[in-house]
């Protein structure tokens, strides 16, 4: 090997394992934030066999071997029967981990093509059946924790989807109990950029699986907003740092939801408080942080 290509892997090595402990970090600040993890947890992550699903799984199994606390990671895939895909890759890939995992089949697909329309999307009927099997799986398997693979970008969409579509301050939270009200739903993904997993995913060779095989295109109205941030990050560096830190930075009062705050009962009290409005005064911001700060 000549000299330029020994310092060309040299300077690839150093930015991987980089890259590695940034996501191993942020990832582990998140659990500690939200305490998403204790001590004797059975964690059921679902691998998709996308990029995300894989770099969340990779990270668990990274964090375990340092963790303060004592947990179980078991894998869970579904299959929904999809025409092609790859059944023999997923239990490949974690039987060379050597991690358990179960791998559980249900004829989804054949149910939505079923019931949906030809050339309506089928992802909201597909999602809440896939929901329903994992919910099923979790408690056949015991797990105390169901661990998705969203990440920054994803929570950041969903926050914008809601307000320009729902007309509701609402995005994706990183720990929340399921809908049936029996699971505890984990996003240790949650401070981590999509590029960054793309970037880790081709890294560690992840052997991904397409996310298109139903047929059905991704949301019109996400792909959208997903163009916007990616534009606002481009024109305005750290704009998307900063959207994303205000979201863990809310002022009920300051806001216009009743059932958050008792409008109706406030009152002047004659004491000062750093939480009151400057009514007369022009509002300031401070200035934005160095792009890419958060990330480190």
């Amino acid at each position: 090997m000549n000299a330029p290509d020994h310092r060309r892997l040299q300077k690839e090595a150093y930015e991987a394992n980089k890259l590695e402990k940034r996501l191993r970090r942020l990832a582990g600040q998140a659990i500690a934030d939200y305490a998403m993890i204790g001590a004797g947890d059975r964690i059921m992550v679902c691998l998709s066999g996308g990029k995300d699903s894989y770099g969340l799984l990779d990270l668990l199994m990274k964090l375990r071997t340092v963790a303060p606390v004592d947990f179980e990671l078991v894998a869970v895939t579904l299959d929904q029967r999809h025409p092609g895909f790859p059944e023999h890759v997923l239990p490949e890939y974690l039987r060379a981990l050597d991690i358990p995992f179960r791998i559980e089949v249900q004829d989804t697909h054949s149910i939505v093509k079923r019931v949906i329309p030809e050339g309506r999307t089928m992802c909201s009927l597909c999602s809440r059946l896939r929901r329903g099997v994992l919910y099923r799986v979790a408690r056949e398997l015991g797990a105390t924790r169901i661990a998705l693979g969203h990440h920054r970008d994803d929570i950041l969409e969903t926050f914008f989807l809601n307000l320009f579509f729902g007309g509701k301050l609402k995005a994706m939270p990183p720990k929340l109990v399921s809908d049936d009200g029996h699971h505890v739903v984990i996003r240790p993904l949650a401070y981590v950029r999509e590029r960054d997993l793309t970037r880790y995913a081709e890294v560690r060779r992840f052997p991904i699986i397409p996310c298109d095989l139903c047929g059905s295109q991704e949301n019109l109205q996400r792909k959208q907003v997903k163009a916007m941030l990616r534009e606002w990050e481009k024109r305005h560096p750290g704009r998307v740092a900063t959207i994303f830190r205000s979201l863990a930075n809310a002022t009920p009062s300051h806001l216009l939801d009743r059932a958050l705050f008792d409008f109706a009962g406030l009152a002047a009290t004659g004491i000062p408080s750093a939480s009151g409005d400057r009514a007369f005064d022009p509002e300031t911001f401070a200035a934005p942080r160095v792009p890419g700060d958060e990330q480190g």
